[in-house]
């Protein structure tokens, strides 16, 4: 009998299985300091473990997340979910279950009121858009930055980094309905105090600024990066060869 020593990833031994008859295999493992064949049990696992398979198959180390069924993609379209429906959810009811429109301004709180404006910008009232051209290419562009960014966010390593872009593409949407439907976004949040005042907003821009925040937040903290996701941990595996 003798110790096997292997350095993984940086001594990656190749596996292979051959069928001698059905239902029977034999397993082949070789390497760097594998030092020849290896006993059947030892190279199952091996390839359990997740070591490269040589010839028809091939064995990748399991995601950090394979396991788990709250992926980042998933929480980022919950995320974008969310959004979407408690924006268009608030709006309707503001607009067509109240008689906002004809008693406005309601104080909620001593620095915040709801009201209602007709937004045929982008966010916080950038960007007026008066003709109707503007209007649809103002559509167009946020429906192809929700795609991309829908597109980024199903790559996504961190959970961090996955609900920031489902709630900016999330809110781009709930605006872009609200274009196409009415010609404008219903904005009705307004925050005050005293004599200064800030943009009207809704759930929507809200999401958008959140989701922002949140990508900044991602970039700055390495440490939510997910480096583990693309950085395989070194262990050291002693296995008896016969």
């Amino acid at each position: 009998m003798c110790e096997l020593s292997e350095q993984v990833p940086h001594l990656t031994p190749t596996l292979s299985f051959q069928e001698r008859e059905p239902g029977v295999f034999s397993a082949d493992a070789r390497g760097p300091s594998a030092g020849g064949r290896l006993s059947k049990s030892a190279a199952l696992r091996m390839y359990e473990s997740g070591i490269p398979a040589r010839g028809t198959g091939t064995r990748e180390p399991p995601s950090r997340h394979a396991n788990d069924p709250m992926t980042p993609f998933r929480l980022g379209l919950m995320g974008l979910l969310a959004t979407l429906v408690v924006d268009q959810a608030s709006k309707l009811w503001l607009y067509l279950g109240t008689d906002l429109v004809l008693t406005q301004p309601w104080p909620v709180a001593p620095f915040a009121e709801f009201l209602v404006v007709w937004n045929r910008g982008v966010s916080y009232g950038l960007f007026q858009q008066e003709g109707g051209i503007g209007r649809w290419i103002l559509v167009a562009v946020s429906v192809l930055a929700a795609t991309g960014l829908v597109v980024w966010m199903r790559r996504a390593p961190t959970r961090l980094l996955a609900v920031s872009l489902g709630l900016v593409a999330g809110g781009a949407i709930g605006n872009a309905i609200d274009r196409a439907a009415y010609g404008a976004v219903f904005d009705f949040v307004h925050l005050h105090w005293r004599t200064w005042s800030w943009y009207v907003f809704n759930v929507a821009d809200a999401a958008i600024v959140a989701g922002v925040v949140g990508l900044v937040l991602d970039s700055l903290l390495p440490d939510l990066r997910g480096k583990a996701s693309t950085e395989a941990p070194t262990k050291t595996t002693t296995t008896p060869q016969a």
